[in-house]
């Protein structure tokens, strides 16, 4: 908290291959920063090598407060923080706390198009994720739960056990409104 004002999650935009660098000096400068990561095995004709990649190439995430905003934007490898023309739009906390929780799961998570519209909100129940909210998709017997970072229109994906979920509280009550109400 800077001067009374709470500090809030920006999206921001880099350079391409440069998400590492941005998320390195916005460190060095005092502001929190969150950059995703999911790992992929590249192949070389000689050997194989595990990488950590950004989960949504060309976006890292900082916790700041608005005083700071002009730092973040002076950062070596930094575009742009998104929202509007005059003002950078905050990440809702929810969204963010879902994507660290995400994070700190450590299984295989992957992007997952933004544009699913199928998929019922569900909460998982038991396991690592326990409490956490997204999408629910199955396919090809794979069961995926689906978080969206709805500011920049990306999403992730890790893989589920059917059983662990149950619909969204909020979900039911759009779904079977109270008789009466």
């Amino acid at each position: 908290m800077v001067n009374g004002e709470t500090a809030q999650w920006y999206a921001i935009r880099t350079r391409s291959r440069c998400e590492k660098v941005v998320r390195d000096q916005l460190t060095g400068r005092g502001i929190e920063p969150l950059l995703p990561l999911r790992r992929h095995m590249s192949q070389w004709k000689d050997r194989r090598k595990l990488l950590e990649l950004p989960l949504f190439s060309g976006y890292c995430f900082g916790r700041f407060v608005s005083d700071q905003r002009m730092s973040v934007l002076q950062t070596p490898g930094v575009i742009q923080i998104i929202g509007s023309a005059t003002w950078a739009e905050p990440i809702p906390d929810e969204e963010m706390r879902a994507l660290q929780r995400l994070m700190q799961f450590g299984e295989i998570c992957e992007t997952y198009p933004y544009d699913f519209l199928e998929g019922a909100m569900i909460t998982v129940l038991r396991g690592p994720l326990q409490g956490l909210q997204g999408r629910f998709v199955r396919r090809m017997n794979r069961c995926r739960l689906i978080i969206a970072v709805n500011l920049i229109q990306q999403a992730a994906a890790v893989d589920i056990a059917a059983e662990d979920v149950a619909p969204a509280e909020e979900w039911i009550k759009n779904a079977f409104p109270a008789v009466g109400s």
